[in-house]
């Protein structure tokens, strides 16, 4: 038998213990890793459709506080005014003073005066008036008065009437008067209103009621001032006056 130290003789194998891990352990890290990834992604997708919503909202208030702004606006746009039914300056009658130089009974009305005018013309106007229940023939002649000189020529009562004596009247139209031309106004001269130097209709359109559209805003103010919307009708002599306060002109 052969006895001896053999350990240099053989090279030294150095051997690397496997941890072992069991097949479940993997199977349970792969589900882990597996839920985290779904996880992550439907956090992802919440994520993108909050995105989304946030976006969508923010649209639909947008175009909502666009709508408004646009109703609002439409809100603040005055509203078409008809030609028909808009307002009449009374630029368009022609106001002159006229002188009464005779009048006289009406042949077949008796509420009716016949009135022969001068308003600094070649030949003085005839005009017929509804005055008789309140001025006697007398009380005219020779008096001054306003006269619109642009009515359509009309006959009352087969009689010719070229014209409009201007009266005011109170509240009952008991009390009517024609009204009063400031002494040492012109005749024929033109009635004025500040604001209102429109031309004057040639002839006034009665089918279009201009004057009736006018006349609604003809009245006397608190000191029997005669006015348009409150303008005074003015002479180169001063304002037109009415005894009667607050009454209307027609």
């Amino acid at each position: 038998m052969i006895k001896g130290d053999f350990g240099d003789k053989f090279q030294t194998i150095l051997l690397e213990k496997v941890q072992f891990e069991p097949p479940a352990s993997k199977s349970v890290k792969k589900v882990e890793v597996e839920s985290n990834v779904k996880k992550t992604e439907s956090e992802t997708k919440k994520a993108s459709s909050s995105d989304a919503d946030s976006k969508t909202k923010n649209s639909s208030g947008a175009k909502k506080a666009a709508a408004d702004n646009q109703t609002s606006a439409e809100k603040k746009l005055p509203e078409k005014v008809d030609e028909r039914d808009k307002d009449i300056s009374v630029s368009l009658l022609k106001l002159q003073i006229g002188h009464i130089k005779k009048a006289w009974k009406h042949p077949s009305a008796d509420s009716l005066l016949v009135e022969e005018i001068d308003v600094g013309e070649a030949k003085c106007r005839q005009v017929v008036s509804g005055l008789a229940k309140f001025c006697s023939p007398e009380q005219l002649t020779n008096r001054l008065v306003v006269l619109v000189t642009n009515m359509k020529p009309s006959k009352l009562r087969d009689v010719a009437s070229e014209g409009m004596v201007l009266c005011a009247s109170n509240e009952d139209h008991t009390v009517v008067e024609p009204l009063i031309a400031p002494e040492g106004a012109k005749v024929g001269e033109f009635i004025l209103f500040s604001g209102h130097e429109g031309k004057p209709e040639d002839v006034l359109n009665p089918k279009k009621k201009q004057f009736e559209k006018i006349a609604v805003n003809l009245f006397t103010d608190d000191k029997g001032i005669a006015t348009f919307k409150g303008i005074p009708f003015m002479t180169s002599a001063g304002p037109c006056t009415s005894s009667i306060p607050r009454a209307s002109i027609k």
